[in-house]
């Protein structure tokens, strides 16, 4: 039924851009003939809305996986650059929190690190929301920044680096089984910012896979029993996208991708100086408009690379 009523809403969505294409087409010819300037500008407004909403609509196409509908778990880590990769992974943080509040998704921070003296040093969210998996695993990598350090009385350029990894949120659905031996779970006080509970009871929950080795814990919550459930959750999830990595060892290599987070590993490049220019590695899109980008349009990135995965990691032309 999940099925069926997402296929209903991508019909429903054709069959109104289709009408929204007519309507203008109409407006259009009665605007020329009665030479009305500033109905052919409200036309002029339509045409730019409804081409972004067919954008929107084209990369939606081109998600077909078993769990691209699925919500997201997004961790990002800051890597080579102390401080200065801190702020950084802080300000990828921003960008995707920005870009999935203009899609109307709910952002849950599920663990975080603070950085020394700015920024984070890992944090991890889940996404909620149609398809943010399948648009967020464009995502999955090291991203480089190039800027004038804010942290530099010289005012030196620095370059820094953050990984993002991303899985899908599991379906209950799906039965993952986990025995009891194969885990052990630890209990510990939150750290960060809290009020009069938060910091003072042993509320935080870490578990380790034993056999993987998988860490995964959940400290945002006051109480323990809600963050040891999100705690298994994100633990059957690593489990599942583990499983399914062994699968396809032949296919996209999740991990082997995302790399080392230092330079020469990176999947994307920021730069503010000397010259401001974002760009995907993989497939060789590019824009200039940073400051877009820094405020959560990724919309261009994240088509580019559906298209590159569907045409054989080919780069776009």
């Amino acid at each position: 039924m999940s099925k069926l009523d997402g296929l209903k809403n991508i019909c429903a969505l054709w069959r109104d851009m289709d009408a929204k294409i007519n309507e203008l087409i109409e407006l259009k010819e009665l605007a020329e003939l009665e030479k009305d300037e500033n109905l052919l500008k409200e036309i002029e407004h339509g045409s730019r809305k409804l081409e972004k909403e067919l954008a929107a609509f084209e990369t939606k196409t081109k998600l077909g996986g078993d769990k691209d509908r699925n919500n997201a778990i997004m961790s990002i880590h800051a890597g080579a650059g102390g401080t200065e990769s801190c702020d950084w992974a802080q300000m990828l943080v921003r960008m995707y929190c920005r870009w999935a509040e203009d899609k109307g998704f709910e952002v849950d921070i599920v663990d975080s690190l603070d950085g020394d003296e700015a920024g984070i040093k890992s944090i991890t969210m889940i996404i909620k929301g149609e398809y943010a998996y399948g648009f967020l695993q464009s995502e999955i990598g090291v991203h480089r920044l190039v800027r004038i350090s804010p942290f530099d009385a010289n005012k030196r350029r620095h370059t820094s680096f953050a990984s993002a990894d991303i899985i899908p949120e599991v379906d209950d659905e799906i039965d993952i089984v986990i025995d009891g031996k194969d885990i052990r779970i630890d209990t510990y006080r939150a750290s960060g910012a809290g009020g009069q509970h938060i910091n003072k009871t042993d509320s935080a929950v870490r578990i380790t896979h034993l056999p993987t080795g998988i860490i995964v814990q959940s400290q945002n919550d006051r109480s323990q029993i809600k963050n040891r459930a999100t705690a298994m959750k994100l633990l059957k999830a690593k489990l599942y996208e583990l499983e399914m990595e062994k699968q396809r060892a032949s296919y996209e290599k999740h991990y082997n991708e995302k790399g080392s987070i230092e330079w020469g590993s990176q999947i994307r490049s920021y730069i503010f100086m000397p010259y401001q220019l974002v760009k995907d590695h993989r497939t060789g899109y590019e824009t200039s408009q940073i400051d877009s980008v820094m405020d959560g349009d990724i919309d261009g990135f994240i088509s580019a690379y559906l298209s590159w995965k569907l045409a054989g990691n080919k780069k776009i032309k």
